[in-house]
C-alpha cells in the first residue's frame, strides 16, 4: 500500500487502500488464483437486500465476485438493524445506496449495478439479463414464486438460488441446500415461517444466507451438487 501525508494539527501518515492487484493477490493466496479469477469474471444478481440479500452480497463481495446486480425498492428501517448488513446511521437511506456504500468498504473495486425498483414479471427479464446466478432473497411467497418462474422460463443461462425457511430459534443444522433441478437450488429448513409468530434472529438468517452464497460460489466454480431431490428419492425407493 502507498502512503500519503495529511495535514491536521501535525503531519501524519495515512495509509491508502490496497491496490486492485494487491487485493486480488491476497484473495488468490486464500482461494487460489484460478478460483479467484473465475469469481472476478462472474455476475450475480441479488433480489431483495434485507436479512438474506445483504449478507449474500457481502459474502460474495468478500470472495471477489466481479459484478453484483442489486435490486430493492425499500429503505433501511431501524427494525432491520438486528439482522441486516446496515448501520444505524443509514436508517432512512435506500437499501441499494446503503449496501453499495458498505460493499465499497470491503471490496472497493467491485462493480455494482443498483436498481431501486420492485422486481416484477414485466421488468425482471431486463434487470437480470447477464447474471450467471440469481439469488432470491424476498420475504413474500408470491414474489419468490414469481422470480422462480421468471428465471427458469425466461433466463436459460442463469441459475436460481432461492431460500425457504430460516425463522425462529430452531437448530441451524436444519438449514441445508437442496438441488431441485440443474438450474434451481433451494436453501433453508423448508418449514419454518415468520408468519407463525416465531420471529427472525440474525444467526439463523445469516446461516441461510451463507448457504445461498456458498452455493452460488460452487455454481460459479463448476462444483454444483451431483443429485437433484428427485434423483435422491428414486435412489431411496430403489427405482
Amino acid at each position: 500500500m502507498g502512503t500519503v501525508w495529511k495535514w491536521s494539527a501535525l503531519w501524519e501518515v495515512v495509509d491508502l487502500i490496497p491496490t486492485r492487484e494487491e487485493m486480488f493477490q491476497a484473495l488468490a493466496r486464500r482461494q487460489g488464483g484460478e478460483l479467484t479469477a473465475c469469481f472476478s469474471r462472474a455476475a450475480v444478481a441479488v433480489c431483495g437486500l434485507g436479512g438474506l440479500g445483504s449478507h449474500i452480497a457481502m459474502a460474495l463481495a468478500r470472495a471477489g465476485v466481479g459484478r453484483l446486480i442489486l435490486i430493492d425498492d425499500d429503505v433501511v428501517d431501524v427494525s432491520n438493524l438486528h439482522r441486516q448488513q446496515y448501520g444505524a446511521s443509514q436508517v432512512g437511506k435506500y437499501k441499494t445506496e446503503a449496501l453499495e456504500e458498505n460493499l465499497r468498504v470491503i471490496a472497493p473495486y467491485i462493480r455494482t449495478e443498483t436498481h431501486r425498483v420492485r422486481l416484477t414479471e414485466q421488468n425482471g427479464e431486463a434487470l437480470l439479463r447477464g447474471a450467471d446466478v440469481v439469488c432470491e432473497a424476498f420475504d413474500g411467497a408470491e414474489d419468490k414464486a414469481m422470480l422462480a418462474q421468471l428465471v427458469l422460463e425466461k433466463l436459460p443461462e442463469s441459475v436460481l438460488v432461492a431460500a425457504s425457511g430460516m425463522a425462529g430459534l430452531g437448530s441451524a443444522n436444519a438449514i441445508r441446500t437442496r438441488k431441485i433441478t440443474d438450474r434451481f437450488y433451494l436453501c433453508g429448513d423448508g418449514v419454518s415461517d415468520v408468519a407463525d409468530g416465531i420471529g427472525l434472529v440474525a444467526p439463523r438468517v445469516m446461516v441461510c444466507a451463507g448457504h445461498q452464497a456458498q452455493m452460488t460460489l460452487r455454481i460459479l466454480a463448476g462444483e454444483a451438487e451431483k443429485f437433484t431431490v428427485k434423483d435422491k428419492e428414486v435412489q431411496k425407493d430403489g427405482r
